[in-house]
């Protein structure tokens, strides 16, 4: 099954699993590529690759992924180190760390965001500029 592009998840991405609707998955759950959530599904997620969840999903569980497209509901804290896409009717209840996070209009996020920069690095570096026309760096830690 071949997907088109939405957002940041690859051009010409191809679905390597799909979990449907009526399924109920419970454990951990490891892979490559992309796959596709529209079922139930509670443990833990990790990959490299990107996670989809879709408008009939309902999911609790620790996500550490590289891209994650929500549509669905997620309970749990959604670690992306690419991207985090929600789309309406998405409803997220934990906390989000990531560099890019996307939430369209209709979605429901009840948490706590952190955003780093590409690679995970949450030092961030600060230039002031003074009145004077100085410019000084400072660094502060998230």
């Amino acid at each position: 099954m071949k997907k088109r592009r939405r957002g940041g998840w690859g051009s010409g991405s191809e679905i390597s699993a799909f979990i449907g609707l009526g399924t109920d998955f419970q454990g951990q759950l490891n892979f490559e590529g992309v796959i596709r959530l529209d079922g139930r599904f509670s443990g833990k997620i990790k990959s490299e690759g990107t996670l989809i969840i879709g408008d009939t999903a309902n999911v609790t569980a620790e996500i550490d992924v590289d891209t994650v497209v929500v549509s669905g509901e997620v309970h749990g804290n959604i670690l992306a180190r690419n991207r985090v896409e929600f789309h309406a009717p998405a409803k997220h209840f934990g906390n989000i760390r990531s560099p890019i996070v996307i939430i369209d209009e209709g979605v429901v996020f009840e948490g706590h965001c952190q955003m780093a920069e590409a690679g995970g690095n949450f030092d961030k570096k600060i230039t002031l500029i003074t009145k004077e026309g100085e410019s000084k760096v400072d660094q502060e830690v998230i």
